[in-house]
């Protein structure tokens, strides 16, 4: 290792968040594709459907006051893969859809990154190319460490500073703990800089920056500092909190996340309403005696996010705000109205008190790795019950196919009916990423187990039939045969015994043709 110089950083300027920077500009959708970054737990389904709620409910609220003409924009932060997206909007729609006889101001979402590769797919992606087509969905490159405005790509719309007449609506998920933060030490009733230096490894040229986050090794250094005392600091209050409340305690403080929320909300005459998920901390006793941070790597890294700042800061300015009462395990869901006596916003309060505080995305997340602990004890009933929760979630689908295969035998016909019709649901709301597995084949294969051969047909013929091995193709012989088409058995057979010349199977079926 080498100590290069053993330059010292204040943390918010440390290298490490251009090596974070740079692996994101870099990857593009691989970071997702790759599961380095983990995804799921904030762009499932159940997330979605959450998030769609509380959006319809704040329709609703803002129809109620009488506003029904201008757009309400949904700005989501580092929107990375999309699929959160393509989820919330394809149940808002819904909703929107189902509430014929409520008229409800029209919205765009927007979705936003800083990595042009991430914009660039979104536009090309097929599942998304509908919301653009209908004017309900846009894309814009935004920075978060300093852009005051947004240039929506499709249209064309620069939206400044006052331009909007609705509130701004904020989606904010594993965002606060990827920009870069201050850190800050308290002890003895003083604050403390902790700044940053790194030792890095030898052969540090030749690494990527995925690589050099997961061998750096940070040191820390502490120095007085007098100036977060200060009058002037603009987050004084909240300082002056910490070092009444709190002892020998590491604080990373979101400034960069706090100013960006303020340039944001500038952009609306009417303040804005933010939804956000994050491994982050809302109650000031659990940064009480906090140690260093640690830097979860996972090709970039993370930290904890300071929901108690972001909090503290915009309740002072009127905000009303909410967490669960329970402590969350995985990921701590909170909303934030910063607006206009907020106590008025009637529907989106108790959307998030029944999607979220009764049982939300954390809770899900929760059952969800119990799940997969038990999947082999579990009936094919129970695991329709998850798969209903989830919104029919392909991840629950995947992990439990061959499960379900098993289970067909000893299953009644209400119970395959249900699965039949959740398959066709579930591919109704399938965002492909171009993952390795094919989902196809996976709907595909069951419905041939339960004899509904036109079904499987459908999804054989979605699958990608290049990378296809001999079971697939000789199943899809197998359901033509079943459906009349003698033609298409013999191509499939022969296709079959390419694959694989000694299938017994389709050697049985060849000899009958």
């Amino acid at each position: 290792m080498t100590d290069k110089e053993q330059v010292i950083y204040r943390f918010s300027e440390s290298p490490i968040w251009e090596m974070q920077r740079s692996y994101y500009e870099d990857q593009g959708l691989k970071a997702w594709l790759s599961e380095e970054v983990p995804q799921y737990i904030t762009n499932n389904p159940m997330i979605a459907t959450s998030y769609a709620e509380i959006i319809f409910g704040f329709l609703q609220d803002r129809a109620r006051l009488g506003h029904t003409t201008e757009p309400v924009i949904i700005l989501e932060l580092g929107a990375g893969s999309g699929r959160l997206a393509f989820h919330v909007l394809k149940e808002l729609c819904e909703l929107r859809d189902e509430a014929v006889v409520i008229q409800l101001p029209p919205f765009c979402y927007c979705m936003s990154d800083f990595a042009l590769k991430n914009i660039t797919f979104w536009q090309q992606h097929r599942s998304l190319k509908p919301f653009v087509d209908q004017g309900i969905l846009d894309f814009a490159h935004f920075d978060a460490t300093h852009d005051t405005e947004l240039t929506l790509t499709e249209t064309g719309t620069i939206i400044r500073r006052g331009d909007l007449q609705q509130p701004l609506l904020v989606i904010a998920n594993y965002f606060f703990d990827s920009i870069p933060q201050e850190l800050i030490y308290v002890g003895d009733g003083k604050i403390h800089e902790c700044k940053i230096s790194l030792q890095y490894p030898d052969e540090v040229s030749e690494l990527s920056p995925s690589e050099l986050l997961e061998r750096v090794i940070p040191e820390y250094h502490y120095l007085r500092a007098d100036e977060y005392e200060q009058e002037s600091y603009p987050y004084r209050d909240i300082i002056q909190l910490y070092q009444h409340r709190l002892e020998d305690s590491h604080i990373l403080f979101p400034a960069m996340g706090l100013d960006c929320l303020e340039r944001l909300g500038q952009l609306s005459q009417d303040g804005f309403l933010m939804l956000t998920a994050d491994k982050g901390d809302h109650r000031i006793e659990n940064w009480e005696f906090a140690e260093p941070p640690e830097l979860i790597h996972h090709g970039s890294f993370s930290l904890t996010a300071n929901y108690h700042a972001i909090q503290a800061y915009f309740e002072h300015k009127g905000a009303l705000t909410f967490f669960t009462p329970h402590h969350y395990k995985n990921l701590n869901v909170g909303c934030m109205l910063m607006l206009q006596d907020p106590m008025c916003y009637t529907h989106s309060r108790l959307a998030y008190r029944r999607f979220v505080n009764r049982f939300g995305p954390d809770d899900f997340f929760t059952i969800k790795e119990w799940f997969e602990a038990h999947l082999d004890q579990m009936e094919l009933r129970q695991i329709l019950s998850l798969w209903r929760l989830g919104r029919y979630d392909t991840e629950l689908f995947i992990r439990s196919a061959d499960r379900m295969l098993n289970l067909l035998p000893t299953s009644d016909d209400e119970e395959l009916a249900d699965l039949q019709a959740g398959i066709h649901l579930m591919w109704t709301g399938y965002y492909p990423m171009g993952e390795k597995h094919d989902l196809a084949v996976n709907c595909g294969m069951l419905l041939f187990e339960m004899d509904q051969y036109e079904a499987s047909l459908e999804f054989f013929e979605r699958s990608q039939l290049d990378q296809a091995g001999a079971d697939v193709l000789y199943n899809m012989a197998i359901c033509y045969d079943e459906t009349g088409n003698e033609e298409l058995v013999r191509d499939y057979v022969y296709q079959a015994l390419a694959k694989d010349p000694h299938h017994e199977g389709a050697l049985s079926l060849k000899s009958t043709l």
